[in-house]
């Protein structure tokens, strides 16, 4: 396997990153210490929506409880699966935007030799995820804006249920590269939604998703994963704590009331290839705010 193509984060800067004992440091000087869990944060000042930005703690340990528990597991191993297929046959370069507690990169380590990046805005996630799989490499950054890699080096890049950056996905992606994104479908914890919320409205984001990734990316799959599953109220209540729902104080007797049920866990995967010659370099208008 490869070394992870890091880039370094600091504007106009972009130059590789080298691993130096604690550090990653490119040639201009620039360096980022590698905290004592295994990660390293690439995050700048300009990428951060808030000083506590991405999944908190207890939303990352309530969604590992629940991929232990198998729950919701269908979706990360269909992506897993396919990630796989795509793969090249030898080596090369997955990277995961919003990888959470790391369970899906992790599975597809270990079922092909490539090199894993899991990247999520998350200090808590990327900590919880280095501290398990302490083989892979871990970044904190800001997926739907910068992403900290070089250009045209990557061979895969994973999204599920998280945000990306349509021109920088495709800039990181090396010839015959693909994207597989995962997103909530319409029915997606519908009973959930609609018992804590009051109404359960369903929302369809694929063709949204599919216009935004258009200039870049060809699509070649769509394919709906779902299953209903009868969850208990604990693994019910991390639910909620994995999706912040239920956190409004209008929802609080709702939640108390929680009994077991019949959930619907569902949720469309896409693969998308990129177009044959795209190269697009990072300009203000790939940056959302």
């Amino acid at each position: 396997m490869s070394l992870a193509p890091l880039a370094c984060s600091v504007r106009d800067c972009g130059l590789p990153l080298a691993r130096r004992d604690r550090t990653f440091a490119c040639p201009a000087g620039h360096s980022f210490d590698i905290a004592r869990s295994g990660y390293v944060n690439l995050l700048q000042p300009q990428d951060r929506r808030s000083p506590l930005a991405g999944d908190s703690k207890p939303a990352i340990e309530a969604r590992a409880s629940l991929l232990q528990a198998r729950i919701g597991r269908r979706i990360v191993d269909a992506l897993v699966a396919r990630a796989a297929e795509l793969a090249p046959a030898d080596s090369g370069v997955a990277v995961d935007l919003g990888s959470g507690c790391g369970d899906g990169l992790a599975v597809l380590a270990g079922l092909r030799p490539l090199t894993c990046v899991g990247i999520d805005v998350s200090t808590a996630a990327c900590e919880h995820a280095a501290r398990r799989f302490p083989a892979l490499t871990w970044v904190v950054a800001n997926a739907d804006r910068r992403l900290p890699l070089l250009d045209r080096r990557v061979d895969l890049v994973l999204s599920l249920h998280g945000r990306r950056n349509a021109a920088e996905c495709a800039r990181v992606l090396g010839p015959n590269g693909s994207l597989l994104v995962a997103l909530p479908a319409p029915d997606d914890l519908i009973e959930l939604r609609t018992l804590v919320q009051g109404k359960g409205v369903e929302r369809d984001r694929g063709d949204a998703m599919l216009v935004e990734h258009e200039p870049f990316f060809t699509l070649v799959e769509r394919l709906p994963i779902r299953e209903a599953l009868d969850i208990d109220r604990d693994s019910l209540l991390n639910v909620l704590r994995a999706t912040y729902r239920g956190a409004r104080r209008a929802a609080a007797e709702r939640v108390d009331s929680l009994q077991p049920m019949r959930v619907t866990f569902s949720s469309d995967l896409f693969v998308l290839r990129a177009r044959s010659g795209m190269y697009v370099r990072l300009s203000g208008d790939n940056i959302r705010d």
